[in-house]
């Protein structure tokens, strides 16, 4: 497996949380699963069209040479070959606004093309294609969200909204954060629904969730994987309250995932929390 973060122009940084090049050899054609998190997710793939759709839900599988997703509660079910290129983006919130003249709301539980959400940017997978190294690609990714930017003038999210989901984001409680920005919880949840396409509160147990996600992962990768160290450090009241979670959003259990996604490693501490 190859993965590279590249980086992102100081111009995008508010819209772009993170490019990733990505080549991994599977060796075998499987299914990965693309977990839920809060930014919205646009690939742009090489070599074969992504062929996605949402886990258990095999009527919303979609083939293509670009992909989009909004939020989403529930993982994606990634079909893949012996091996998969491309580029990975993931954008804030407002990033759908700035680089495609769209609410993130617009997109919440949608699997779409890059020319339904945005025409001008129609011809992206084809540029990258046509380059021959990933310096190349990435030039022209980034000369494409800029041009994007340019092109599209709608307003940034309000202010005390996007206050509101950062409290939400690490952890505050909604009526907390409510109070914070001076509004009723009731207008908060229209509001932050209106944004991003869920509920306070749910987009408050996914951010959660993706920072239990991000610390599975890194723990994987150190070789030093306790599902119950993960659920203490990520907020959640127990294992078997991060076990629930995982599988609510993941489909799968904690270990089930790893066990999966990284078959040469062994999650510990996850007794009863099969699939």
């Amino acid at each position: 497996m190859s993965e590279g973060m590249a980086t992102v122009h100081p111009a995008l940084a508010p819209h772009v949380r993170s490019i990733v090049v990505y080549d991994v050899a599977f060796g075998a054609p499987g299914v990965h699963i693309g977990m839920p998190s809060t930014a919205l997710t646009f690939v742009l793939p090489l070599d074969e069209p992504l062929d996605v759709a949402w886990d258990g839900a095999p009527h919303t599988r979609t083939v293509g040479w670009s992909s989009v997703s909004g939020l989403h509660t529930i993982a994606a079910a990634v079909h893949h070959g012996d091996r998969q290129r491309g580029i990975q983006l993931g954008l804030t919130p407002a990033g759908a606004r700035a680089l495609w003249g769209v609410p993130a709301s617009a997109l919440a539980g949608e699997l779409l093309h890059l020319d339904d959400v945005d025409a001008g940017l129609a011809g992206l997978a084809e540029r990258l294609a046509a380059e021959a190294t990933w310096e190349g690609r990435l030039a022209a990714l980034e000369g494409a969200l800029l041009a994007s930017l340019r092109r599209h003038e709608h307003p940034p999210p309000r202010p005390e909204v996007a206050r509101a989901m950062a409290l939400l984001t690490r952890g505050v409680p909604v009526a907390e954060a409510a109070d914070d920005v001076g509004y009723s919880r009731r207008r908060l949840s229209t509001l932050v629904r209106d944004e991003v396409g869920l509920t306070p509160k749910t987009y408050q147990r996914l951010a959660r969730f993706s920072r239990a996600h991000g610390r599975m992962r890194r723990a994987v990768l150190d070789g030093d994987v306790s599902v119950a160290r993960v659920a203490a450090e990520s907020g959640y009241a127990d294992q078997a309250h991060l076990a629930r979670e995982w599988t609510g959003f993941a489909g799968v259990s904690p270990t089930e995932w790893v066990r999966r996604e990284f078959p040469n490693v062994q999650a510990t501490g996850d007794p009863g929390a099969g699939p």
